[in-house]
């Protein structure tokens, strides 16, 4: 089994903080109520979208890899290449094909290219931004040895 969180970087906090002072000055013209309450109202809800931008998570679970709000069989699924910082950037850039999956998030330096096996299906291959690319093609290796017996 593996589960991984892609929660964004403890600096990105900051942009929360930022959301609500800057609502804060702009609410300071009516006076200085309504500035507290736009700092609060700016820092929940630059956290709430921090909080939702890094909930996206990669599970593989009963036969099956959850990638977002992506479902794929491990069946479905093919060869899978873990990726160093260089080569991710290179396959989320110029590599690129329209037609992948791609999980990406520009804060996880790694990744894990998944090839996609099943005939019926368009996609060529799923771009996963993972912190253990080498730990999720293990899990996922060992969930197909799984689903074969």
């Amino acid at each position: 089994m593996y589960d991984e969180r892609l929660t964004v970087p403890r600096s990105w906090w900051l942009l929360a903080v930022a959301c609500g002072l800057s609502l804060a000055l702009i609410l300071l013209r009516f006076d200085a109520v309504a500035a507290l309450i736009g700092l609060v109202v700016g820092v929940v809800a630059g956290a709430a979208a921090l909080s939702n931008y890094g909930s996206a998570r990669i599970r593989v679970v009963q036969g099956s890899l959850v990638a977002g709000q992506a479902r794929i069989p491990v069946s479905a699924l093919g060869a899978a290449q873990p990726l160093t910082p260089s080569e991710a950037v290179a396959w989320r850039g110029v590599k690129a094909d329209p037609r992948a999956f791609m999980l990406l998030r520009s804060y996880v330096p790694t990744a894990l290219r998944v090839e996609v096996s099943d005939p019926q299906d368009p996609t060529p291959y799923l771009y996963l931004s993972t912190r253990s690319p080498q730990r999720l093609a293990e899990a996922l290796a060992e969930a197909r040895q799984g689903a074969g017996r």
